[in-house]
């Protein structure tokens, strides 16, 4: 069994129109739901074996804020293919994971992060799946579980959507 924790990055400010996309950092606000998405991860026990996270500066600020949950000595791989990334992007990317880690955190984008959650979840009509579909806001966090043992065999509408939380069921 394999499991997959989508992250989208928290909120971050757009206070600065000379900022590139790229370089936006977290708001106050984001600040304040990623931490709360830490602190939801470490009382679910939900300890990644590795983080993907995009090399975007809001998604490595949202690892800051979620890494005490699970600790620095978790692998955290920073890599720009993630910035922006496609539902397609980022299934390869998961498909190529070693077979030793079993839970993996991605923290990246919208729509990429949403996508990637509609293409892997077989649809049995939860209301889960119908929360995830109207909307995949900044901190949101899907959990799925896929029934495989080998990444590589990671398909398309094969797993199972287990959690779907935003930041406002955790206040």
């Amino acid at each position: 069994m394999k499991t997959i924790i989508l992250l989208r990055h928290a909120k971050s400010s757009w206070g600065e129109a000379s900022v590139e996309d790229f370089d936006r950092s977290l708001n106050q606000r984001g600040e304040r739901a990623a931490s709360l998405v830490g602190q939801f991860l470490r009382h679910e026990g939900l300890h990644p074996d590795i983080v993907l996270c995009s090399a975007a500066r809001r998604t490595r600020e949202t690892l800051v804020r979620v890494q005490g949950a699970f600790g620095e000595d978790v692998p955290a791989l920073i890599e720009r293919e993630l910035y922006l990334a496609s539902a397609t992007t980022l299934l390869d990317r998961l498909r190529r994971l070693s077979d030793d880690a079993d839970r993996v955190l991605v923290i990246g984008h919208n729509p990429g992060l949403e996508d990637l959650a509609a293409t892997l979840i077989e649809p049995q009509g939860t209301p889960l799946e119908e929360k995830l579909a109207m909307k995949y806001p900044t901190a949101g966090l899907a959990v799925i579980s896929a029934d495989i043992g080998r990444w590589h065999d990671l398909k398309k509408r094969s797993c199972k959507l287990d959690l779907f939380v935003i930041p406002k069921d955790l206040v």
